[in-house]
């Protein structure tokens, strides 16, 4: 093998090494690109997230009221049908 055949190779793999990296670089730019798209879809789920912790807060405290309400309901009730049963007894 010749100096001329030998730099020719060398110089066909360092060119195969460069278009090699320039791939590399553009797969990596377009890793970073959907990196940021994640990075944006996980910052609304934690939104999202938040707003739903809120939300189901409420609703346990409403619901904690609408049960109160409801048992006071059932003792005014109850008293209710015991003065109905009072009155009648008296007619």
């Amino acid at each position: 093998m010749t100096n001329e055949e030998f730099q020719r190779i060398v110089l066909e793999e360092l060119k195969s090494l460069r278009e090699g990296q320039e791939d590399i670089k553009k797969e990596q730019v377009e890793l970073k690109k959907g990196q940021v798209e994640l990075k944006k879809g996980l910052e609304a789920v934690i939104e999202q997230t938040a707003d739903l912790t809120e939300f189901r807060q409420e609703v346990k405290e409403e619901l904690s009221e609408i049960k109160s309400t409801i048992s006071r309901i059932e003792i005014a009730t109850a008293d209710n049908w015991s003065d109905i049963a009072r009155i009648k007894s008296l007619i």
